[in-house]
């Protein structure tokens, strides 16, 4: 059985700060895509962004 991944806007604590991982994982999707990193995000929209950034550098790819 698969185990459906829920949305970010769905994520009980989807407004919280964005983790540790993520924002070092985030800097460095950034820097390898030429965009500029945003502190602020939250847990939600840095998982956005990540698959964004993801998409746009190859990386992440199975």
């Amino acid at each position: 059985m698969q185990n459906p991944e829920k949305d970010p806007e769905e994520w009980t604590t989807g407004e919280e700060p964005m983790t540790g991982p993520q924002r070092s994982y985030l800097k460095t999707l950034c820097r390898e895509a030429g965009e500029e990193f945003d502190e602020t995000l939250t847990k939600a929209a840095a998982s956005r962004k990540i698959e964004e950034l993801q998409a746009k550098t190859g990386r992440g790819k199975k």
